[in-house]
Formats: structure tokens, C-alpha cells, sequence
């Protein structure tokens, strides 16, 4: 009888410690998640505000953030919409949802996303009533991965003020060359649109021929990342075009987004 007791006791003592490490493990866990969501969050609006060039080491990220103007976009339309909330919208999940996305044919898809969201979220960077800079979301395939980023672009609408990826799977000292500082510097001052309005900047394979009127439109390839250069000229292309935001720029720029 006495072995019995001594057996239950063990038990209940050893159900009572994995009820206890089981309440610790899931706590720390749900810790765990919401610092990693805090992170990533802030880590993005970092990366905005690279783009735009407002954020200098030492700086507060939060408080630079303040700066920024975050709005909806309806892609198809080019205008600003309320119908959805940029605290809640996420553009990925989005872009997989038949109901918030479109499905892109062959001969738009340039960026090869296959599906494109209806709705981004904008960030605005204005000085009073002038607008400055327009930081916009891009995303399309590298060679191992999707590059997730943001370019931004001054208050003309056709100078590129920056460009960077807060996001991707390259393989580093290649493709990973997209998060290299000096690759990143060769975007700023490149024009966007031609006298067309057509989009003319690209990614070329090789250095850029200064010398060349067209060298205003071109940025140098990533050397030995022929799939990765390839990737982010493609994205340009599409996200700056009629399938992108082009149709926004152009409202924007006329007054009437």
C-alpha cells in the first residue's frame, strides 16, 4: 500500500512538473514571437527609410519613421483608397487571395509573380505641402529566392532616390551583392521614364558606359549573378509599368491619385 502511495506521489509530482514546463514553454514562445513580429517590423521600416535616405546611424528609427506618410493604394486604379487599412493589410497574403489579387498573363507578368495584389501600402515623404520622396514596394524572383524591397523616388517622380532589399535567399558574394553598399549606391540619380513615358531604366549586364546618353537609365549588373541582375531588372520594369505602379506616379505627379 505504502509502494502505491509512493508511485502516485511521483506521478502526480512529475504531471504537475511537465504542466509547469509546458505553461513556461508555450509563455515563452508566444514572448518569443511577438519580439521576433517587433523585429521584423522594425526592421522594414528601417529599410524604408535606407531607401529614402533618412536614416543616418545613430538615428532612432521609430522616431524618423514619424516622417513618413503610409497610405493605400489601388494598384488598378492609381488612386489613394480608404476601402482598406494599412495597419492590417498585409500585401503578401494578399497577392495569394483570388478575391485581393489579379491574376497576371504571360506578356504582363514581366516580373514572373504571377499574381499581383489590388491593394500596396505607400509611404509618403513630404516638406509642407511638397511632396519629396514616394518609397513604393517591390518584390519578384532572384535565382533561389524572391527579393523583397523597396524603392524610393523623389518628389519629380523619375529620379530614383534609392533602392534596397530587406529580404531574399541570394547566394552571398553573388546575387547577395544586391545588400552590397556600393551596388546600392549606383541607383541614386538614375531617371525612371523616358521622354516616351515609357520605363527605361534597367539593369544592364556589365558596367555602365558613362559616356552614353542612355547611362542615365542604366545601372551596372551584379558580376557573376547573371539570374539575380536579370531578376531585378525584371521587377523594375514591372512594378515602375502600367501593371504596376505607373499609373499612380502618373496620377500622383498630375494631382489627382
Amino acid at each position: 500500500m505504502a509502494s502505491n502511495e509512493g508511485i502516485g506521489k511521483v506521478l502526480t509530482v512529475a504531471v504537475a512538473l511537465c504542466l509547469v514546463c509546458s505553461v513556461v514553454v508555450s509563455s515563452a514562445a508566444v514572448l518569443l514571437r511577438d519580439a521576433q513580429q517587433a523585429n521584423k517590423a522594425l526592421d522594414k521600416k528601417s529599410n524604408i527609410l535606407s531607401a529614402a535616405g533618412l536614416l543616418e546611424p545613430g538615428m532612432s528609427v521609430e522616431e524618423q519613421f514619424k516622417k513618413i506618410e503610409v497610405k493605400m493604394v489601388n494598384i488598378d486604379t492609381g488612386k489613394f483608397t480608404d476601402d482598406v487599412s494599412p495597419d492590417t493589410y498585409d500585401q503578401r497574403k494578399a497577392a495569394k487571395n483570388p478575391e485581393l489579387s489579379v491574376n497576371l498573363s504571360k506578356e504582363a507578368d514581366v516580373a514572373g509573380i504571377s499574381r499581383r495584389a489590388k491593394y500596396a501600402v505607400v509611404y509618403l515623404v513630404r516638406d509642407g505641402d511638397d511632396l519629396e520622396k514616394v518609397v513604393l514596394p517591390v518584390r519578384g524572383p532572384g535565382l533561389w529566392s524572391t527579393l523583397y524591397g523597396f524603392i524610393a523616388i523623389e518628389g519629380d517622380l523619375n529620379t530614383v532616390a534609392g533602392l534596397g532589399f530587406y529580404e531574399h535567399g541570394e547566394t552571398p558574394g553573388l546575387g547577395g551583392e544586391v545588400d552590397n553598399p556600393l551596388w546600392k549606391g549606383n541607383w541614386p540619380g538614375k531617371k525612371i521614364y523616358g521622354d516616351d513615358g515609357d520605363v527605361q531604366l534597367t539593369v544592364i549586364k556589365g558596367s555602365v558606359d558613362k559616356s552614353r546618353p542612355e547611362a542615365i537609365y542604366q545601372v551596372d549588373g551584379l558580376s557573376g549573378a547573371t539570374l539575380t541582375t536579370r531578376g531585378v531588372d525584371n521587377l523594375i520594369e514591372f512594378w515602375m509599368g502600367e501593371n504596376g505602379f505607373g499609373k499612380f506616379l502618373s496620377n500622383l505627379k498630375a494631382g489627382e491619385a
